[in-house]
């Protein structure tokens, strides 16, 4: 009797156990195969960008303890000599400022002596910065420029001039976009920027897979970071406030700045996270896993909260962003 009943249960539910079973396997299989890493990292070259501190500087230290040679942009001679004091004898320095191409140029000559014959495993296109962000009325055009001239130009110009070393080790290459490249909840160029870089990626990505070479993309969440740092957003929303006309402040209202500084302020302290190591394990992964992921969100805001809403019609995210940020005085 149980016998005939099980068999009747399942000959009713076959589609159900067939499909439960075909994504069981498919789940193990996943998980097997993203667990996989590559062979011989010890022979293999990593060139970071960004370094003096954050992200990029955390992640030096870290692929230099899993025996990568690490070679290191540095903006400043400080960041340089203080990321070397802590490294080990495989990780070098260079000076790289990813806004002038002579800079890189010369970062590649040196890359490509260093690395010889072995060519470049990967490039981490990590150097980024936030500022200005703000409403984008309260913009310049330069304000804008002085943005994109590091997130999306910097990026595209270290990926073309090292993309001959990387195509040579078949490596991989590594761009940090962020959340905002998903969901664009700030004026400024940040979020035009990372949007940049997440098309720039998924153009590249399929333009040069047929060499062996990987692109990946580590969109992250909000974390303690300088690009995060509070000092520094309230002084640029001040400058961007006091060079506004007196009409274009009358249709914000005297209490605007000081109401969109609170939200700021609530934001950072909500959802920032103090664990930079959730997107440099992601960047580790990137470069050390035998069949690296496309994409990689890091943090729970990204994954519970800033990806499922850039899936979201535009009407939700526009609603959700208005009962969140201050209303001018004259809105309509």
């Amino acid at each position: 009797m149980d016998t005939h009943f099980i068999c009747n249960l399942f000959r009713e539910n076959a589609w159900l156990c067939v499909s439960v079973t075909f994504v069981v396997l498919w789940v193990v299989v996943w998980l097997y195969r993203d667990s996989l890493e590559i062979e011989d990292i010890t022979d293999k070259y990593v060139f970071v960008t960004g370094c003096d501190s954050g992200f990029g500087n955390l992640l030096c230290k870290k692929l230099d303890r899993r025996g990568f040679h690490v070679l290191a942009g540095c903006l400043t001679e400080k960041g340089a000599d203080d990321l070397k004091r802590v490294a080990g004898p495989h990780l070098k320095t260079v000076l790289l400022d990813v806004t002038n191409q002579d800079s890189i140029q010369k970062a590649m000559e040196w890359t490509k002596k260093e690395v010889g014959d072995n060519g470049l495993w990967g490039i981490v296109n990590n150097a980024g910065r936030s500022l200005p962000m703000g409403p984008s009325e309260w913009m310049k055009v330069e304000d804008f420029h002085s943005t994109l001239k590091v997130n999306m130009t910097g990026v595209i110009a270290m990926t073309i001039t090292f993309l001959p070393l990387i195509k040579k080790a078949r490596g991989r290459i590594v761009n940090v976009a962020s959340v905002l490249g998903r969901v664009a909840a700030n004026g400024g160029g940040y979020c035009i920027s990372k949007f940049a870089v997440e098309s720039f990626s998924d153009c590249l990505r399929r333009d040069i897979n047929y060499f062996g070479i990987n692109v990946c993309i580590i969109e992250p969440g909000f974390f303690k970071t300088a690009v995060t740092n509070l000092d520094p957003i309230e002084r640029e929303l001040h400058r961007l406030w006091n060079q506004l006309s007196p009409e274009v402040q009358a249709s914000y209202g005297d209490k605007y700045l000081d109401r969109y500084i609170k939200v700021q302020r609530l934001i950072m302290n909500a959802v920032c996270d103090s664990d930079l190591t959730k997107v440099t394990n992601c960047m580790e992964h990137a470069l050390t896993a035998a069949h690296p992921r496309a994409r990689y969100s890091a943090g729970w805001d990204a994954k519970l909260l800033w990806i499922p809403l850039s899936y979201m019609p535009s009407c939700v995210v526009d609603l959700g962003l208005k009962l969140v940020l201050p209303r001018p005085s004259k809105s309509v």
